[in-house]
């Protein structure tokens, strides 16, 4: 039921969009460094074994190898952001080679294998030739004897993310290592290290560690990163929940291990709005944030080429607006305006924009209701995702939380008045809660969506149609109980559909040829499509029943045709024994009025409607009388029935 442009609806078409702050700038672009530890345990190969779902690869192997599948998710999905891979503990030194910068003297055993930009061409061949064709021609994979110090590491790192990414409003630091206490029992090691990472904290860079722990050994964090990473005070509460380890040789991969840990720390990319006032009650208002975490994806051209010259250009696009003689327009001489009744009513620009501003942004409460009280067919546009923010109001996530355990408890929702931005068009939302991933019942909530409030758009009066169902539900016959018993045995696993495990094939195959231009590589010839049937597993489950109702449907066609063929015999027997009907009576012509003495209006003579005329009694035929007269005398029936009476006036005044 979503009508219109998404984006018309959320920036107000080509009216002037309210001014975002700095902060929404910055979130628009975001910055990843990945550092990866080369140690001599971190490049053991796995124990070999008869699984195949064992690990196959050493965990540096693993790690670039997440490193490369996000450098490519990157490069399609957010084509701004920035992201390098710093190695540390290896015996070669690498920083930058540019004059007047530091060698990597300065950042012993710390080697810059790609530098933090914007992925392109080159840097995913290098890394692709290191991934997958195992080339190492400078020898960069060479553990160093001594390890490196996390202090050199922290500051190289700060100083890539200060010459590089200075602007960023997300800057990230990856860590993939399995050594949970570098530096022993070295206190100025630890203490050094604790320093630079205060450093990167107060510069806006969030550390994330991701560690690779052995099958019977788990990663103690309280040895060394505990004094690293700064971590929120939800994560602080629960540490086993704030970073999760990635096992190796338990079955499950290292490489899909990683991916999916590094999936979860994506940082929400720019707000629908910020800033939010929420008005709980009066006088209670928070600030809250709005995401929109499900999107069509669309390939999108980043810019036209001009080939024109002998090398190719971007084109400078500029946009002339030329009345009919090829004038140009000046934007002082454009009015605005709206069609009334046949009329054009002109608005000066602050007129027009004084129409579309009906309240100023706000998400106000205005009650509650009961969660059965919505029903599945209100939906008229895809949710929002709120989250609190405490940039306008100390408190609001502990007010915030709240709300969402006291609606989520009494199985309720809140009833608001929605504005989004300044222009936008407002909406009355149904704030509903989503509940817990660890919740015992799993069957309400999605596994990949996140935990929070959601604003459900609700439909005003004039966006529901009133649709007459007059057709009784058909009771369950055999054919449904057994259709019942197919359907069971096809679920999807847990009975929920997950996007994520289900790619879009028409832009998966769009961007596959782009990468396979842009790397040199040969174009695929078929495309991997995760939508097809699989029609094996199909058959094994649900064959045998498939063929049993394919039965018992042809035998049920053949009964119903039977009966249909006998109940047309009967009918046909029926019509031969019943009377033909005697003609219907005239109907008596209303007094004074002459055409009325026919019933049929193509019966009609000239004098008829020529004395009808004259007597003004044209207009007391019905349409389809008029309609009738009209079709006699071969002219056109459409159109009111003033528009006939017109016609056929016009046809006696010319003939009769």
């Amino acid at each position: 039921m979503a009508w219109g442009d998404d984006e018309e609806h959320r920036f107000g078409g080509d009216e002037e969009e309210e001014e975002l702050d700095e902060n929404d700038y910055k979130t628009q672009k975001d910055a990843v460094l990945f550092a990866i530890d080369v140690s001599s345990s971190m490049l053991q190969p796995p124990p070999s074994s008869d699984n195949r779902k064992s690990d196959k690869d050493s965990a540096v192997a693993a790690a670039l190898k997440c490193a490369y599948q996000f450098m490519q998710q990157r490069i399609i999905a957010q084509p701004k952001d920035m992201m390098g891979i710093l190695l540390f503990g290896t015996e070669k030194s690498k920083f930058r080679d540019e004059t007047g910068g530091r060698s990597g003297s300065g950042y012993p055993h710390c080697y810059l294998f790609t530098e933090l930009d914007i992925p392109a061409a080159e840097d995913v061949k290098k890394l692709q030739e290191l991934v997958e064709e195992g080339e190492d021609v400078d020898e960069v994979l060479v553990p160093s004897k001594e390890p490196a110090l996390m202090s050199n590491v922290l500051f190289c790192a700060n100083q890539i993310f200060t010459t590089n990414a200075a602007n960023f409003g997300s800057r990230r630091l990856f860590i993939i290592t399995d050594n949970e206490n570098p530096h022993g029992n070295d206190k100025q090691a630890k203490s050094s290290a604790a320093v630079r990472a205060k450093d990167l904290y107060d510069l806006g860079v969030t550390i994330e560690l991701f560690p690779v722990s052995r099958a019977n050994k788990a990663f103690d964090l309280s040895k060394f990163y505990d004094d690293i990473i700064y971590r929120s005070p939800a994560e602080e509460s629960d540490t086993s929940e704030g970073v999760k380890a990635s096992r190796s040789g338990d079955g499950l991969t290292l490489l899909s291990s990683l991916i999916s840990n590094i999936n979860s720390k994506q940082a929400p990319k720019r707000s629908y709005f910020s800033k939010m006032p929420f008005e709980l009650a009066p006088g209670l208002t928070i600030t809250v944030k709005g995401y929109m975490p499900l999107h069509q994806q669309k390939p999108a051209r980043t810019c036209y080429v001009w080939l024109g010259g002998e090398q190719a250009q971007l084109a400078q696009s500029e946009t002339v607006k030329v009345d009919s003689e090829a004038r140009t327009v000046e934007k002082s001489e454009i009015k605005k305006a709206y069609k009334f009744g046949g009329e054009y009513i002109y608005f000066t620009p602050e007129e027009a924009k004084s129409l579309k501003e009906l309240d100023s942004k706000v998400l106000r409460i205005i009650g509650f209701k009961p969660l059965a009280n919505i029903p599945m067919w209100a939906s008229v546009k895809k949710s929002t995702f709120i989250f609190p923010s405490e940039e306008g109001y100390v408190g609001s996530t502990r007010v915030f939380s709240a709300l969402w355990q006291k609606l989520l408890v009494s199985n309720k929702v809140g009833i608001a008045w929605f504005v989004a931005r300044k222009n936008a068009n407002p909406a009355m939302v149904a704030i509903i809660p989503s509940g817990s991933l660890n919740d015992e019942d799993e069957d309400s909530t999605v596994p990949y969506l996140p935990v929070g409030l959601w604003l459900y758009p609700l439909p005003f009066a004039d966006d529901i149609r009133n649709v007459d169902i007059k057709a009784p539900p058909k009771p369950a016959d055999e054919l449904t109980d057994q259709m019942r018993e197919i359907i069971q045995n096809l679920q999807l696993p847990k009975a929920t559909y997950n996007p994520l495990k289900y790619p879009n094939p028409a832009l998966q195959w769009h961007y596959k040829i782009l990468q396979a231009m842009a790397l040199d590589e040969d174009v695929p010839d078929e495309m991997a499509d995760l939508t097809v049937p699989k029609y094996k597993q199909i058959d094994k489950r649900v064959g045998g029943y498939l063929a049993e109702w394919k039965q018992e449907l042809a035998e049920k066609a053949k009964e119903f045709m039977e009966l249909r063929a006998t109940k047309r015999e009967l009918e046909q027997q029926d019509m031969e024994l019943v009377e033909r009907p005697r003609p219907a009576k005239r109907q008596k012509a209303a007094p004074g009025s002459t055409a009325g003495s026919r019933s049929s209006g193509g019966q009609m003579s000239n004098a008829e409607l020529k004395a009808a005329l004259e007597n003004d009694t044209l207009k007391k035929l019905t349409v389809a009388v008029l309609k009738d007269v009209l079709t006699s005398k071969g002219i056109s029936t459409t159109g009111k029935k003033a528009d006939l009476l017109e016609r056929l006036e016009a046809w006696i005044e010319e003939h009769a």
